[in-house]
C-alpha cells in the first residue's frame, strides 16, 4: 500500500486515531487526535482499514515521550504518548458517548475524573513467563502488544518500583528450577506487608525447587503461592501466609485480608478515593439501611457500615461472603453487617421487595453489569425504591444499557456521572454514576 496523508479527528480506547478516507474510517497506530500523519494502510476490512503510521507530519500539542523505554512493544499499556489528563478527557468522551448512544440518557452533572498516580499503581498484574533458549532463559512480563509472545522487559514503569525490580531476578529464578519451561504465569499482589506471588507450575516442584522459592521470598519480602491446576489447588507455599495478605482503608479503620486470587481493585490509592467518593454521593445517614450488590469482599459493606445503621452485601462467591463476614466480625462490624450469596444476574423483583426496603443502595458489578438488578429496581413501586443508587462500573455500555433501564423503565433520574483513572495508560475505563428517585 501506498503512503497517504491521514487527518487524526479521535482516539479508540486502543490508543488508535481515527481518521476517515472518503468516509470510511481509518484507525492510524501511534496517531493523536489533532495531528496530521503519513501512515500506509496495512489491513482492510468492508466497514474500517488500519493503518500503520509512518511520521508526524503536524504533532499534537498533548503528545509526550513514553517514559517507558519498551512502550509500542509490550502490550502492558496503550496510551504512554499521551499527556494523562488528556487520558482521562478520551475516557470521559467515551462515559458521555456511550449513556448517549446506548442508555439514551444524559447526567444533569458531570463529576470531576478521579485521579491518581500514573506509575507505580499497578498492585494486582498477571505476569506470563516463558523460557526462551535463544534468548538466554526466560522471560517474565507482560505479552507484546498485538502479539502472543512474552515482552523482553527489564522494568516496568506501571508496577510498584518493588516489583519492577524483580522482574530480572524472577527470570533467574525461573530459570534454576527443575522445569523452567513448566512455568506458564505468575500472578503479583502487592499488600500492606508483603508481595504475594502465585506461581503457576505444570510440573510437580521439587524440594530444590521449594529452597529456591523461599530464598527468594526471605530476600524480597515475599510470600509465595502455588498452583497446579485450577483454582481450587491455590494455596500457600507455607501455611502461616495464608493472611499476610491484605489492603488498608485508613479513612475507615479497616484492614481487609485477601487470598491473590481473589478480586481486588488494580489500583490501591484510586480504590480509597472511589470509596469515600462513593459513601459520599450516596449521602448515607445514620439511620440508613443499605445495600451493597456484588459486594466481593466488603470492599465498600465495611466502608458502608461505618457511617449506616445496617448494610446488607450480596455476592455470587460464597467464598468471597464468608472472607467478608470474617473481617467485619474482626473490626466489631458484625452486628451492623449481613452477607448473602446469590446470583445477582437472575434476580427479579419479588426478590429485591423480599429483602425489605433499602433506603440506599451500591451496585459495583463486572463488566456484564447489572441488568437484571437494574430491572428489579425499576419494577418497583414508588413507595418502595431506595432514594439513592449509587452506581460504580468497568464499562461504559452495560452502565449505559442498565442507566437507561434505571431512567426510562423505573423513572429515575441520572444526576450525575464521571470517570475513574484507574488504569492510567490503558483503555479500561472505570466510572461512576449517581440515581435519584
Amino acid at each position: 500500500m501506498t503512503l497517504e496523508v491521514f487527518d487524526i479527528e479521535s482516539l479508540d480506547l486502543e490508543a488508535r486515531g481515527i481518521a476517515r478516507r472518503e468516509g470510511k474510517v481509518v484507525f492510524v497506530e501511534g496517531a493523536l487526535p489533532g495531528e496530521k500523519v503519513l501512515a500506509r494502510v496495512v489491513k482492510q476490512k468492508a466497514s474500517f482499514d488500519t493503518a500503520r503510521m509512518e511520521r508526524i507530519l503536524k504533532p499534537s500539542s498533548q503528545r509526550v515521550e513514553p517514559p517507558c523505554p519498551y512502550f509500542g512493544v509490550c502490550g502492558g499499556c496503550a496510551m504512554q504518548h499521551l499527556e494523562p489528563s488528556a487520558q482521562v478527557a478520551v475516557k470521559q468522551r467515551v462515559l458521555e458517548d456511550a449513556l448517549g448512544h446506548i442508555g439514551k440518557v444524559q447526567p444533569a452533572m458531570v463529576l470531576p475524573p478521579l485521579h491518581g498516580p500514573a506509575f507505580g499503581y499497578r498492585y494486582r498484574a498477571r505476569l506470563s513467563v516463558r523460557y526462551v533458549a535463544k534468548k538466554g532463559g526466560a522471560l517474565v512480563g507482560f505479552r507484546e502488544r498485538r502479539g502472543s509472545y512474552v515482552a523482553d522487559i527489564k522494568e516496568c514503569k506501571v508496577l510498584p518500583p518493588h516489583v519492577s525490580d524483580m522482574l530480572l531476578p524472577l527470570r533467574e529464578l525461573i530459570g534454576s528450577l527443575s522445569r523452567p519451561d513448566r512455568f506458564p504465569q505468575i500472578e503479583v499482589a502487592v499488600g500492606d506487608r508483603t508481595t504475594a506471588l502465585l506461581l503457576r507450575h505444570m510440573e510437580a516442584l521439587s524440594p530444590a525447587d521449594i529452597v529456591l522459592l523461599r530464598e527468594f521470598g526471605a530476600h524480597h519480602n515475599v510470600t509465595w503461592w502455588l498452583q497446579s491446576k485450577g483454582p481450587e489447588t491455590v494455596h500457600p507455599l507455607d501455611a502461616a501466609d495464608v493472611d499476610a495478605l491484605a489492603y488498608t482503608l485508613p479513612e475507615f479503620g479497616l484492614r481487609m485480608p485477601y487470598r491473590p486470587t481473589d478480586f481486588t481493585q488494580v489500583n490501591h490509592a484510586i480504590n480509597r478515593t472511589l470509596i469515600s467518593k462513593a459513601i459520599g454521593l450516596l449521602d448515607v445517614q445514620p439511620a440508613d439501611r443499605v445495600a451493597d450488590l456484588f459486594c466481593g469482599l466488603g470492599n465498600f459493606t465495611l466502608p458502608l457500615a461505618v457511617h449506616a445503621a445496617s448494610v446488607v452485601g450480596i455476592e455470587g462467591s460464597g467464598i468471597l461472603t464468608e472472607r467478608a463476614m470474617e473481617a467485619a466480625r474482626r473490626h466489631g462490624l458484625q452486628d451492623k453487617t449481613r452477607f448473602a450469596t446469590l446470583n445477582l444476574f437472575e434476580v427479579d423483583v419479588q426478590w429485591l421487595r423480599d429483602l425489605g426496603r433499602f433506603d440506599r443502595v451500591l451496585i459495583d458489578p463486572p463488566r456484564e453489569g447489572a441488568e437484571s438488578v437494574a430491572r428489579a429496581l425499576a419494577a418497583l413501586a414508588p413507595a418502595e425504591r431506595p432514594q439513592r443508587i449509587v452506581y460504580v462500573s468497568c464499562s461504559p455500555a452495560t452502565l449505559a444499557r442498565d442507566a437507561g433501564i434505571l431512567v426510562h423503565e423505573g423513572g429515575y433520574k441520572l444526576l450525575s456521572a464521571g470517570v475513574i483513572n484507574m488504569f492510567p495508560h490503558t483503555g479500561h475505563v472505570e466510572s461512576i454514576a449517581v440515581f435519584d428517585a
